[in-house]
């Protein structure tokens, strides 16, 4: 919905926003993502997965809401900073609970295609958007403080959702509640065999489980550097290049089409729609790769297709030879590798690092690979803000360039941890 609304802030007539007012602005958003993943993956991992989607789903809403509310820039930016302290935690809450709730056959395409979910809500925020920001229907002060408002309207949908899903087992019996991890599995066999399956008696496990009810922070830093350092610097690195790549060209992409095509604010949506498609297909379509081909071979090809076909296209828009119909495709074609390439950062951070810790971990990677990005919004406003297709061409490139190091980095450090237990991957640390 940002993206969408970005050209309808700079023409309202009481925000009055510049490029660069809208890039601070998003850029407050990220610093809010960064600062909610660290602090609410470190309570995730100690209050449990479920408790989380809660708390950070309903700081969400009330962020969002307020956001209808602003008036001038710092409270614009403080509203959008909540809603991105609430969406952080929600990256460790999710990924944690997907990791630990689905089968180890099929958690690549589970996770990718979950994470590439998001994108249907920017596709359907595209598409609201073409009705509330045309000033034949709506007035254009009151159309982007709807957009909004509904945000958070329909989030309390997903609050009610979020009441069916079960704690994850693997994190109740850590903590010594083995009860009602039991209770819990107990109700998923019983409705796969009434589905008509048979299910075969489980060996007893020789692993003695040592309960605890936190995971110290000293133990957090030993494992991320002095167990698996090589684990810490890939992971940072394929969150560091997507988070710059998507923040770089998301965020400012109708400012974009608003000053390079003179496209009207009221019909980017138009624009948006099949650039979010693309985002959405290329997780369900090359999903499926990550499991049967691996994580490795995928996470490379994706990385590297995103910055060949990012330099490409910003060369092509530095010829002018494209049109806002024809950048819009080239979008489409590059983010359909470049959300499977993101998704893919977010599911080796959570599968490589041991249970006790996997949402504080994912926290981390998300945080500091936000927080390099966080810059990028506010330094591709002030690019496109200079009028020069040669200066946003040098963003694009160096957007480029993140992304195939990131590919290069894959081949040398890449675990292979497709079709593998999360036991296998990265042993608990509360294990004996």
């Amino acid at each position: 919905m940002a993206g969408s609304v970005a050209g309808a802030l700079r023409e309202s007539p009481v925000l009055r926003f510049s490029a660069a007012d809208v890039g601070f602005a998003n850029s407050a958003y990220l610093i809010g993502a960064v600062t909610g993943a660290l602090f609410f993956g470190w309570l995730t991992d100690r209050w449990g997965r479920k408790r989380l989607f809660s708390i950070t789903l309903g700081l969400y809403l009330l962020a969002t809401a307020g956001t209808a509310f602003s008036w001038d820039l710092p409270s614009y930016a403080v509203m959008r900073f909540l809603t991105g302290a609430g969406i952080g935690g929600e990256y460790s809450a999710i990924n944690s609970a997907i990791q630990e709730l689905v089968p180890a056959r099929r958690r690549g395409w589970t996770d990718l295609v979950i994470n590439g979910s998001f994108w249907i809500g920017a596709a359907l925020a595209s598409g609201i958007s073409i009705i509330l920001l045309d000033p034949r229907i709506v007035d254009p002060e009151y159309g982007w403080r709807i957009a909004f408002f509904g945000g958070a309207a329909i989030g309390l949908v997903i609050l009610q959702l979020r009441h069916f899903l079960p704690e994850s087992p693997r994190w109740l019996a850590a903590h010594g509640r083995a009860d009602e991890a039991e209770r819990i599995i107990e109700g998923i066999e019983q409705r796969i065999e009434a589905e008509g399956h048979r299910l075969d008696p489980i060996e007893p496990s020789e692993v003695h489980v040592r309960p605890r009810r936190a995971t110290p922070i000293a133990d957090v830093f030993s494992t991320l550097f002095r167990v698996y350092p090589k684990r810490t610097f890939y992971c940072l690195t394929l969150m560091a290049a997507q988070a710059f790549f998507y923040n770089a060209i998301f965020f400012t992409y109708a400012m974009m089409l608003t000053d390079f095509y003179n496209v009207s604010s009221a019909r980017v949506g138009y624009y948006i729609l099949p650039f979010a498609v693309g985002n959405v297909l290329g997780p369900l379509l090359l999903g499926r790769l990550f499991d049967s081909w691996g994580r490795r071979p995928m996470i490379m090809i994706t990385y590297t297709l995103s910055g060949l076909l990012l330099a490409a296209t910003g060369f092509a828009f530095n010829a002018e030879i494209l049109t806002a119909t024809t950048q819009t495709l080239c979008w489409s074609v590059t983010f359909f590798f470049a959300s499977a390439a993101a998704s893919a950062a977010y599911l080796t951070a959570a599968e490589n690092f041991p249970l006790e810790m996997r949402a504080l971990a994912i926290a981390i990677f998300y945080a500091l690979g936000t927080l390099l990005g966080a810059v990028a919004p506010w330094v591709f406003g002030l690019l496109i803000d200079s009028g020069s297709r040669d200066q946003v061409l040098l963003g694009y490139l160096l957007g480029a360039a993140l992304m195939i190091f990131a590919a290069l980095v894959t081949k040398l450090f890449g675990v292979a941890a497709e079709r593998r237990s999360l036991e296998a991957v990265a042993k608990p640390l509360s294990w004996q």
